[in-house]
């Protein structure tokens, strides 16, 4: 029942809604799985695993808001 529920669900999904549910498919599946011994995560990941990997570890560092100062992207300022 619940599977049946849930097709229906995914049916009236935009786009980029679904591109957001397989995402969380792929993060689901990699914590299911453990690596098999001696390899290492991104030699068996596939790349939608790596770029989900890769979007968690970005969101758990910390936000700062701390910035370059403008002068730090001024083309001219590289040759100083």
């Amino acid at each position: 029942m619940l599977r049946e529920t849930l097709k229906q669900e995914i049916d009236q999904l935009s786009e980029s809604q679904l591109r957001k549910i397989a995402d969380l498919v792929v993060s689901l599946k990699t914590q299911a799985v453990p690596p098999a011994e001696g390899e290492l995560f991104w030699q068996q990941a596939t790349p939608m695993e790596r770029a989900q990997n890769f979007r968690t570890w970005v969101s758990q560092l910390p936000k700062t808001h701390s910035s370059l100062p403008s002068e730090a992207f001024d083309r001219g300022n590289i040759y100083d």
